[in-house]
């Protein structure tokens, strides 16, 4: 049998006109390496976003907690954006950082690097230029959002030698014997999330906080996500297993911040999250939850209110997206104002602060109006909820996708640049700060 493979594993740097950590970590690209680990594989991971990186000064307040903002150098502005008045950086480690990383590392048999939202490929591709300088002709795979979301792109412009759409799990194993020919019989079943290892955080510098992907899929079908398409299937693990993953990480590694990365965790609720926040209860663990993929409405009753309260739960996202009833039947059904009223009073009651309770509400859809967008700012504080505008980025292969390409300035088929949500890619008229400006001004007032 040939011998085990090194295997490297690299998150990409972003390039951005904005880009801040929240709670953000490549929960799948750290998932792949735990599976190559437990195959026998020698693993290396390099994050570019890694905030604490031995380099960094101790003093740096990007140090400092689970969230915050990443280093950042300026660069120029993509040709094709003239119009944005906006300035454009890397987020991430510096190159030299990186490079000496990388040259620091036995010369791996393959190279795994991960991407996430479309537009930000340019970093992806920054990252795998460094890659092939120092390791020429090692072969190179990349996956992730934007290889799933934009794959023919991907495959002309990343310089990647594959590029694999979709989860990499189902094909981790047949890729590594492919490209190596290493082939251990599997100790996983793809389609059974408790049989998965627990993430490698381990292999980061310092775990700040640990994601929970404790559900694939979504049981709905929104017009502007891309949900379906990324995770078609619905696939739960088992209660006991996500708190036995949480114990593992607040008593080896003493992490008290947990973030749900789940598209639905509230689904099911009676079988999945209420003997899920039970199990973290009867441990008496003292740790911390957070959001920030958003919490369906329809499913928080006072039970699971006070449940989520005796459980941490310090972060609350609620997923309204709209207030306005037109709008919310044409791009969703999951959530009605009286639910989202509901929602907001058991969540109070159960003992949450204002502080803690956020609406997420998407501005710049497609037609969307200025006072559409007031409108539902207005509700959301009505109800003693705080209101989190979430600016609309055009995502290829969702309903709303049309609309969107029609509405835009740009001609959003022939790059995924022009669907930054920083650019307000679905208005006709130019970038200005004043259509941000007003909408920040009346959602902090």
């Amino acid at each position: 049998m040939t011998a085990a493979p090194h295997i490297l594993l690299v998150n990409p740097w972003i390039h951005d006109f904005a880009a801040y950590d929240f709670w953000a970590k490549p929960l799948g690209l750290l998932s792949l390496a735990a599976i190559l680990r437990r195959h026998g594989c020698t693993v290396s991971y390099v994050d570019c976003l890694d905030r604490f990186h031995p380099r960094a000064p101790a003093s740096d307040p990007r140090r400092r907690c689970g969230r915050g903002p990443y280093r950042k150098t300026r660069l120029p502005k993509p040709a094709a954006l003239p119009d944005v008045p906006r300035r454009f950086s890397r987020y991430g480690i510096k190159p030299e950082w990186l490079r000496e990383d990388l040259q620091s590392l036995p010369r791996p048999d393959m190279i795994l690097v991960t991407s996430m939202m479309t537009y930000w490929y340019p970093g992806a591709l920054e990252t795998i230029g460094v890659l092939r300088d120092i390791f020429a002709d090692v072969p190179l795979v990349l996956g992730g959002i934007y290889a799933t979301l934009c794959r023919e792109h991907a495959r002309r412009h990343s310089g990647a030698d594959r590029v694999v759409s979709g989860a990499a799990e189902t094909v981790l194993l047949d890729l590594v014997a492919d490209v190596t020919g290493f082939r251990p019989a599997a100790r996983f079943d793809p389609q059974d999330l408790d049989t998965y290892p627990h993430p490698a955080h381990d292999l980061q510098h310092r775990i700040s906080c640990v994601p929970l992907l404790t559900a694939r899929g979504c049981p709905f079908a929104c017009a502007y996500c891309a949900a379906k398409k990324l995770n078609p299937d619905r696939m739960h693990r088992s209660p006991e297993g996500v708190v036995d993953e949480i114990s593992r990480w607040h008593r080896d590694f003493n992490v008290r911040d947990f973030v749900f990365y789940d598209d639905a965790l509230l689904a099911q609720t009676e079988h999945h999250a209420v003997p899920l926040f039970e199990g973290v209860i009867r441990h008496g663990l003292k740790i911390r939850f957070h959001t920030p993929n958003a919490l369906h409405i329809r499913w928080i009753t006072p039970a699971v209110a006070r449940l989520m309260k005796r459980a941490g739960f310090d972060t609350v996202r609620l997923g309204l997206e709209t207030a306005g009833t037109s709008r919310r039947l044409e791009q969703d059904q999951k959530v009605t104002a009286d639910e989202f009223q509901q929602a907001a009073r058991c969540l109070k009651q159960a003992g949450f602060e204002k502080r803690q309770i956020g609406a997420y509400l998407l501005a710049g859809l497609p037609g969307q109006s200025f006072e559409e967008i007031a409108a539902s700012i207005q509700i959301v504080k009505e109800n003693g909820v705080t209101p989190i505008l979430a600016h609309y980025s055009p995502i290829p292969h969702t309903d709303l996708w049309p609309a969107a390409v029609a509405a835009s300035r740009y001609d959003l088929a022939a790059d995924p640049i022009f669907t930054n949500n920083a650019i307000l890619p679905c208005r006709k008229e130019s970038f200005c700060w004043e259509a941000i400006t007003r909408l920040k001004t009346l959602s902090a007032a």
